[in-house]
């Protein structure tokens, strides 16, 4: 987890681009605005000019192909990818106005390349995420201990908080490092792919843990989720991505739309509603005039 963190966002969208955003009466706002975003050695931008919104107390999920530009926007937005221009604003301060400390209050990131010591035990790591809070010579405090223990309860990783990294399975581990963002205790979490490579299990309790802060505390909320169906389920709010442009942006029931999983992830699918959302059932892929695949990347 980095000790230094923003967000991206487009050109000419504001903090009404997501409706919610405005008028809020707690929380925090965290607004990306025309975040142009490349990396070094590359040719061309990867984003160019987008914006973003995201919404105290709501979970926006970035969704797209691979290659589209959606764990890019979220790396601008998490201070991982300094932007060639833009800016990215947290309650209203432009991030690099903060120090680093006083950002890692308020931002966590949560990436898909967590590393630490496989023989640190699981308490042991949770209570890494109280850095932003203490002094570097500095022991737990009693309100140290109770964020910890609270995350730790949170996750549902009680059971497991003797045991060593190298001991878990990939889906514990997950769990664990998220246990450790939470711990951290800021007003926005970024999360990419979090549940990427995990069994359908470990899948619905990253999902559940999201929802319980969505419904029980004013955090704001992005995460970059590979699976759209996923995302249409548990998210309040999706921005789809396509070539490091925009799409579309709205509810899931706005976003998912069947042709919009035809332009944007080149597949012939049906979209029926239900109570938990926009299903869908994908039919086949679509080709272009030569039989290639039109989202083949390389």
């Amino acid at each position: 987890m980095s000790k230094h963190q923003t967000p991206p966002t487009a050109d000419t969208v504001s903090t009404t681009d997501n409706p919610t955003v405005s008028g809020t009466a707690s929380g925090v706002t965290f607004v990306g605005e025309d975040l142009h975003l490349g990396y070094d050695g590359a040719d061309g931008l990867v984003v160019e000019g987008e914006s973003l919104a995201a919404a105290p107390g709501q979970v926006t999920a970035l969704v797209g192909p691979n290659g589209s530009g959606k764990s890019t926007l979220l790396k601008g937005l998490a201070d991982q990818l300094d932007p060639e221009a833009g800016t990215v604003t947290l309650d209203g301060r432009e991030i690099h106005d903060l120090d680093q400390k006083e950002l890692a209050q308020q931002l966590g990131l949560l990436t898909q390349e967590n590393t630490a010591p496989e023989t640190l035990t699981v308490e042991k790591l949770v209570a890494h995420g109280r850095y932003p809070h203490r002094g570097f010579f500095d022991g737990l405090t009693d309100e140290d201990v109770a964020a910890i223990e609270e995350a730790i309860d949170l996750a549902g990783v009680d059971h497991l908080r003797e045991r060593t990294l190298t001991s878990l399975s990939g889906g514990q581990k997950q769990l664990v490092w998220i246990a450790m963002a939470l711990a951290q205790e800021t007003d926005v979490l970024l999360l990419d792919e979090p549940t990427t490579f995990l069994d359908l299990h470990h899948q619905l309790e990253v999902m559940e843990i999201l929802e319980t802060l969505r419904d029980e505390s004013d955090m704001t909320i992005v995460v970059v989720l590979h699976d759209i169906q996923q995302a249409a389920r548990h998210a309040d709010y999706m921005v789809a991505l396509a070539d490091g442009t925009v799409q579309a942006r709205g509810s899931p029931a706005d976003v998912v739309t069947e042709d919009l999983l035809a332009t944007v992830f080149g597949i012939d699918a049906r979209v029926t509603d239900t109570p938990n959302g926009p299903q869908i059932t994908p039919l086949q892929p679509l080709h272009d005039a030569d039989g290639a695949d039109p989202h083949a990347t390389f």
